[in-house]
């Protein structure tokens, strides 16, 4: 194997099992010393950097740079499949099981006779799906699941519409309105020096009541924060 990877003919296509092997020889004893050192912990950053490198290949409409930065992101998914491989935790083969046994159960409508009648029903029975493989007992509960590592108006925007599906928060666009006006006048009720948790809470208040509006807009917080903020460095 070693000797076939090594071979520089550049015309060679390397098949994913292949790439598996190159991973595993540069963690090996002979192998790259920053390789061998990663862990599942050093590579966290890695991982968000090469999902956005894409992510901005895709607002690029860059497909030559997109095919790359999939790459990227492949290789940290298989960086964390060897070192738990390694570790005897789990294989790349038990992570494709996994995720393609997830995509049969949460498409009872393509893999079985179950029948839904639009996108929305689809949705609707995918959360339905997850809630129970997870034994999540209630709505609460997979509200406090949402991670807090995702960005913060995405995270805020699918707190938001989880705690809408379970009958909290507002109903209605007037209603969204209503609550940015109340943290705008919290905000103008600031004493002349506020602490630095009074400014947290009143303006992260108002945050969440914008992102909450985004949702009866239709609108994804995020992508609308970064075209705002493109649109203002254009202006310059």
């Amino acid at each position: 194997m070693i000797d076939k990877i090594q071979n520089n003919d550049s015309s060679k296509k390397y098949s994913f099992d292949e790439f598996i092997d190159i991973i595993r020889i540069l963690r090996g004893e002979n192998g790259c010393p920053w390789d061998k050192e990663q862990t599942h912990e050093s590579l966290k950053t890695p991982m968000i950097e090469e999902c956005y490198e894409a992510v901005e290949a895709i607002n690029n409409k860059d497909i030559s740079n997109l095919r790359e930065e999939l790459g990227d992101i492949l290789l940290q998914i298989a960086l964390h499949s060897v070192i738990a491989e390694e570790e005897k935790e789990f294989t790349i083969n038990d992570v494709i099981d996994e995720v393609a046994k997830k995509m049969i159960r949460r498409h009872p409508h393509v893999f079985s006779k179950e029948q839904v009648a639009n996108t929305e029903e689809v949705l609707e029975r995918w959360e339905s799906i997850k809630k129970e493989e997870k034994q999540e007992e209630s709505e609460i509960e997979s509200i406090k699941k949402v991670p807090r590592a995702f960005p913060a108006s995405i995270r805020a925007q699918k707190v938001l519409k989880k705690a809408a599906r379970a009958g909290y928060g507002v109903n209605t666009y007037e209603e969204a309105l209503e609550k940015i006006q109340e943290a705008l006048h919290d905000m103008k009720t600031l004493r002349e020096e506020p602490s630095k948790d009074e400014i947290d809470d009143k303006y992260g208040s108002l945050l969440l009541g914008i992102v909450n509006l985004s949702i009866f807009l239709g609108s994804n917080a995020e992508n609308s924060l970064t075209n705002a903020t493109d649109k203002f460095i254009n202006n310059l």
